[in-house]
């Protein structure tokens, strides 16, 4: 592979993206953060916002979480966000406010691996660090003929040599940069456009019709189903929510009430559990299904049925002896909430 070619590639093809106009370690940090599990396209607007909101570490440092996950609300991954604030407590508590210059360093941050390290120091610091994704494992399977797996030990070993070899006489920070583009623009992981590649005479896997077959492919993940059954309490001052603070998905985000079981279970099995597990000695009258939601994730698939409970007094006094907060509904808004809830909470009150 000439890293010529590459590179050269690379500075006619390559999007303008806001995050390669800055060699600013925190945008170009931010960025890579917002960009894992989110598309490009995607993560586009949340970086502007986000970096608008937060101009630099002190002021992302000094947020409250509450708004931090109020600006990430629909990215998903939500532990992203709250590693990212309290990284950026770090860098001003231990740092003094001083992006760590190091791969070792910036490594150590929360919610920082190998990949995203490797990434900051190059681009940022022009270190000679890898940045190994899921673009680099493709175009190097690929060109080279590499049927290593990147999830083993030595397969992830083998990537990284790779990569540290090419990249000995040329800017680290460009050539990641190119590699990465490369696997988005042009070998992709469907269609790749190989009859045009610039590498096409000296690809592996072109030259031995092994396109379909690298890199090697990850063994399926087990998918869980969960049932969530959701309350939807309304009373006259207004509705009620709960933050989610266990360790599990969307962590520290708000929703309604909620029960969750192993199976479907019917409405009168429903009024006994809000009964003795919610609501208890609170009068409540239960009303329909009010929505439904198949919501899958990358690991489990959540069953969301939504009922409305209908409260005649007001019970914002004792929301909190039960766990809940008693909010109006254009408060809503200043809550962070997973899409899930967010799509619930406009179908139930602003599209009946």
């Amino acid at each position: 592979m000439k890293i010529e070619k590459l590179l050269n590639w690379y500075h006619e093809n390559k999007r303008d993206l806001p995050w390669r106009r800055t060699k600013n370690p925190y945008f170009i940090w931010i960025s890579e953060i917002i960009c894992q599990q989110t598309s490009v396209a995607n993560a586009i607007p949340y970086y502007n916002r986000f970096v608008e909101k937060f101009p630099d570490v002190f002021s992302l440092a000094e947020a409250s979480e509450r708004d931090v996950l109020v600006l990430w609300q629909g990215l998903g991954y939500y532990s992203r966000a709250r590693n990212l604030h309290q990284s950026a407590q770090i860098i001003v508590n231990q740092f003094q406010g001083e992006f760590p210059t190091q791969y070792q360093e910036i490594l150590q941050l929360k919610g920082v691996g190998e990949y995203t390290a490797g990434a900051v120091a190059s681009i940022a610091f022009d270190e000679k660090q890898p940045a190994v994704d899921g673009n680099v494992i493709r175009v190097l399977s690929r060109i080279f003929g590499m049927f290593e797996s990147a999830v083993t030990a030595s397969g992830k070993k083998a990537f990284k040599n790779k990569v540290m070899d090419l990249m000995k006489n040329t800017k680290p920070g460009d050539f990641n940069q190119a590699l990465m583009e490369f696997g988005a623009l042009q070998c992709t992981p469907q269609n790749p456009l190989c009859e045009n590649c610039i590498f096409n005479l000296e690809c592996y896997a072109f030259q031995n019709r092994a396109v379909a077959d690298l890199p090697l492919k990850k063994k399926k993940i087990s998918v869980k189903n969960r049932y969530f059954n959701y309350f939807v309490i309304e009373h006259t001052g207004g509705i009620l929510l709960k933050k989610r603070e266990e360790n599990n998905i969307w962590k520290n985000l708000y929703e309604f009430p909620l029960f969750e079981t192993d199976e479907l279970i019917d409405i009168s099995a429903l009024q006994t559990l809000l009964q003795s597990k919610i609501l208890k000695k609170i009068p409540f009258i239960l009303s329909e299904r009010l929505y439904y939601k198949k919501h899958k994730l990358s690991h489990q698939t959540i069953h969301a049925d939504f009922y409305g409970i209908i409260i005649i007094t007001d019970i914002t006094k004792h929301a909190e002896k039960y766990g809940f907060l008693s909010i109006s509904i254009p408060q809503f808004v200043q809550y962070p909430v997973s899409e899930l809830i967010k799509t619930a909470f406009q179908t139930i009150f602003y599209e009946k």
